[in-house]
């Protein structure tokens, strides 16, 4: 997507996603990333806050759904995704403008804690299948080596 202004933050779930749907059935996972920097100040040699940012996100269809099923409030994490600015009317007439992210990829932060992923089935954005085999012959839903049935050949 040429031209959109892309952003990382890595920071902490103020809250657990919550997850809704369009009025087509369409999922997403509204959720807010604080973002702090952290420095040591050395003249009294404690660790010292700056000033928090809060970014509001979202994580649409099947990220949405994923996002809201994997991660809770506290969790560090490392979103990207593109800002977005939207301008709306208050209930007393006034016009605001807000900056939000939509994520294109968050997981959670492996720098502090450990992390088990687990393959999800592949649908499309109308949660079908989309022609993929996500039965037991996939190769991520299974246990198998990944070498199973290809012989002695490297995978390549």
């Amino acid at each position: 997507m040429s031209g959109e202004t892309t952003i990382t933050i890595i920071g902490n779930l103020t809250d657990d996603p919550k997850l809704n749907y369009t009025q087509t059935g369409v999922g997403v996972a509204g959720f807010t990333i604080a973002s702090s920097a952290r420095t040591y100040n050395k003249s009294i040699e404690k660790w010292e806050d700056g000033e928090v940012l809060f970014m509001r996100c979202s994580a649409w269809r099947d990220l949405g759904e994923h996002v809201a099923e994997s991660l809770t409030r506290g969790t560090r994490v490392i979103a990207t995704g593109r800002l977005r600015q939207r301008t709306y009317e208050t209930s007393d007439g006034d016009r605001r403008t807000v900056t939000e992210m939509t994520v294109d990829e968050i997981g959670p932060s492996l720098r502090f804690a450990t992390a088990k992923p687990h393959k999800a089935a592949r649908t499309g954005s109308n949660g079908h299948a989309n022609g993929f085999d996500v039965g037991p012959d996939d190769p991520w839903a299974s246990a198998a080596p990944a070498n199973a049935g290809m012989g002695d050949e490297p995978p390549f």
